[in-house]
């Protein structure tokens, strides 16, 4: 008996010690993470205020609104929009009149947790009443910025634009870079410039792969291969994959990358508080994204350029759908005809 029981106790001091030395190892990683979970949240926090900068509205009772808005919203309890406001500020161009190279307008519908996207084409024959001129969608921002943008989607669609995100193309490239790639479709064999305007300097293969940032920007921004509807479809994709990226496990590690990515080459009217609210929609497992898209063609007006036309059905189709999405009423057919 006794010879049994000394032969038991050097075990179970062994099991005990494996126990507590794997418990110590659980507490260690439990505290690294909330650790790194806390520096990870003020980071992200200082981030967002140094990158805030407000709107310049128009609303008729000086409101912090969209003229579309009776009241003002929070994503917190309301569907809303926001502005995606993609921008070339290489050494060529200056980031503040910088025209627009990508518009996406995203609605955010709280009761369904839905996104629907919009992509705009950049040479949509818009009026733009910064400079009171029909030009192109995209010279809005090289003359007013984020609010002249705003301000020109808003009154074309006649649909609120609530916040905006404007990014540069070092931006998207650090991103995606920080996010160790993205899987993507590539559609065909392509060539295309970097973001240094390299000539040919991207060189794809069609089927699905993993991209870096410069060639995800590449499949972003072409439009020599198809047409700019066909660009916005990709790009809306291109989008989806880095959200799938983006809230995968594996990027955990990586969020301190990508806020650091984000920080110097951003600017937006959404506050941290805010920020956190439209993060729920992506940590959401059964988020579904959507996409709709304006029909219409192109063509040369009498000043020689190039003009995308939308046409008026689908702009009217579109516009309810979208309003519908932000739980709002549609635009009678008598008062969308004729407008900008």
């Amino acid at each position: 008996m006794s010879e049994q029981t000394v032969v038991k106790k050097p075990r179970m001091r062994k099991r005990t010690i494996i126990l507590l030395s794997l418990l110590a190892i659980a507490l260690l990683i439990f505290g690294g993470l909330v650790s790194y979970g806390f520096y990870l949240y003020n980071k992200a926090e200082d981030t967002a205020e140094q990158s805030y900068e407000a709107v310049e509205r128009k609303h008729p009772e000086e409101k912090d609104t969209s003229q579309y808005r009776e009241d003002e919203v929070d994503p917190v309890r309301d569907s809303v929009s926001m502005l995606i406001i993609g921008i070339d500020d290489s050494d060529q161009r200056q980031y503040g009149t910088s025209r627009s190279d990508t518009l996406i307008l995203a609605t955010f519908n709280k009761s369904e947790g839905k996104v629907k996207l919009l992509s705009i084409p950049r040479d949509t024959y818009v009026y733009v009443s910064e400079i009171d001129e029909y030009t192109k969608i995209n010279h809005a921002h090289a003359y007013g910025g984020p609010s002249a943008t705003i301000e020109t989607v808003e009154d074309y669609l006649q649909v609120p634009v609530d916040y905006y995100v404007r990014v540069n193309f070092k931006a998207f490239i650090e991103v995606v870079d920080s996010l160790g790639g993205i899987n993507f479709e590539v559609p065909y064999e392509m060539y295309e410039l970097d973001s240094k305007e390299n000539k040919n300097a991207i060189h794809l293969m069609p089927g699905e792969q993993e991209l870096n940032g410069e060639e995800a920007l590449a499949i972003a921004r072409t439009r020599k291969y198809d047409n700019d509807i066909e660009r916005g479809k990709r790009q809306i994709e291109v989008i989806k994959a880095i959200v799938k990226q983006a809230t995968s496990v594996s990027s955990f590690l990586k969020l301190d990358d990508l806020i650091e990515a984000i920080g110097n080459n951003m600017t937006t009217n959404i506050r941290f508080d805010q920020m956190k609210t439209f993060s729920s929609y992506a940590l959401d497992e059964n988020l579904k994204i959507e996409s709709t898209n304006l029909e219409g063609s192109g063509g040369y007006m009498d000043d020689g350029l190039w003009y995308f036309q939308v046409d008026e059905e689908s702009k009217q189709d579109v516009t309810n759908e979208l309003r519908e999405h932000l739980e709002l009423p549609p635009i009678e057919t008598d008062n969308f005809y004729g407008t900008n």
